[in-house]
């Protein structure tokens, strides 16, 4: 389908008949040694390598990093690298963890944290004038505004709980990776 000159037409087209076969996918002329080559190295489908899905080699670049369902895709909540067949499990966990908001000193979601760091902004401005009224209100207005100042004894209270299950567990890690310890055995001599 090139432009040949007249003249040398006819030993053109017996060179072309001879040696050369039109690709049937892309029309291209190859050489007929080379066809069987040709097409599988251009036109054959493929599998993917991640999921072995096969399909055409044209969308496999595009398949491994859009579509496939064993592309390694990261958590927006703790950044952990997973499937994406995993991700909306993970997400629906990792998601539901709870976090301290320095601001207003409540646990939020994970998956609320950005919504919050909005109403929390403008809402820690009132918190923090109120505190400051009632840390110069008399001892016994404090207890009535506060409720007796209860909730800050259960905080400790409760941090004073957390720090010491932590130590708890701490230490029955340590004592059973001392006690679980395998010891090699000797060697007899045959």
């Amino acid at each position: 389908d090139r432009a040949i000159p007249s003249s040398n037409i006819d030993l053109h087209f017996v060179h072309c008949y001879r040696n050369l076969e039109k690709c049937k996918v892309c029309g291209d002329m190859v050489p007929k040694q080379f066809v069987e080559e040709h097409f599988l190295s251009t036109h054959a489908p493929v599998s993917c390598s991640l999921c072995s899905e096969t399909m055409d080699r044209e969308i496999l670049d595009v398949h491994k990093g859009e579509n496939c369902p064993q592309r390694i895709v990261t958590c927006e909540y703790c950044e952990f690298p997973l499937p994406a067949v995993d991700l909306l499990e993970h997400q629906e966990v990792c998601g539901n963890r709870t976090e301290l908001c320095h601001a207003c000193n409540k646990y939020i979601r994970l998956r609320e944290s950005y919504g919050h760091e909005s109403r929390c902004t403008a809402s820690s401005v009132n918190n923090i004038a109120e505190s400051s009224r009632n840390a110069r209100a008399p001892p016994e207005r404090a207890a009535a505004a506060g409720g007796g100042g209860g909730g800050r004894r259960r905080r400790d209270v409760s941090q004073r709980r957390l720090l010491f299950t932590i130590a708890i567990t701490g230490i029955a890690v340590l004592l059973g990776s001392l006690f679980f310890q395998r010891k090699p055995e000797p060697t007899q001599p045959n």
